[in-house]
């Protein structure tokens, strides 16, 4: 497996940007948007280390969330109870929203008086369902970490 370096860090530095704005959307303060912009570069990077070693997208944004949510965990005492919001937050720049998008606009062309054709509906749900398995597995990358970090008898 080549790892293209200059791919990583283009995904690794526009991960932390897009982690750091909804940081802001969230209304972190100056202190957690670092936290929140290295936790989004992680996210990408193990996201797009995954997909370079041929893991689906589901699968890359499970592993993913679960660094990204087992780092902030293990980095409790520097962010207190912030900690799940600011993985959280690092996390959504990983919702895949050209598959969304796609599976609206296909789903919209069904519901024209005359469909072309039975693939627009096949497509259209082939989308959703890609969109639906990856925040499915997002939402437990992100949950199982912090539940056995909270928990250590579990």
């Amino acid at each position: 497996m080549v790892i293209d370096l200059w791919h990583l860090a283009h995904q690794m530095f526009f991960g932390a940007i897009a982690a750091a704005g909804f940081g802001v959307l969230f209304n972190f303060g100056l202190r957690n948007l670092v936290w929140c912009a290295g936790t989004g570069a992680l996210a990408l990077g193990v996201r797009t280390l995954g997909q370079d070693a041929h893991l689906s997208l589901e699968a890359s944004s499970f592993l993913a969330a679960v660094m990204a949510s087992s780092t902030v965990s293990l980095l409790r005492g520097a962010l207190g109870p912030r900690g799940n919001a600011v993985a959280l937050a690092g996390c959504i720049p990983m919702v895949p929203g050209a598959f969304f998008s796609q599976a609206l606009l296909g789903m919209l062309a069904v519901t024209t008086p005359h469909p072309e054709n039975a693939a627009v509906i096949i497509t259209a749900t082939e989308y959703f369902l890609r969109v639906f398995f990856t925040l499915a597995a997002i939402g437990a990358g992100l949950a199982i970490p912090a539940q056995l970090f909270r928990n250590p008898d579990f």
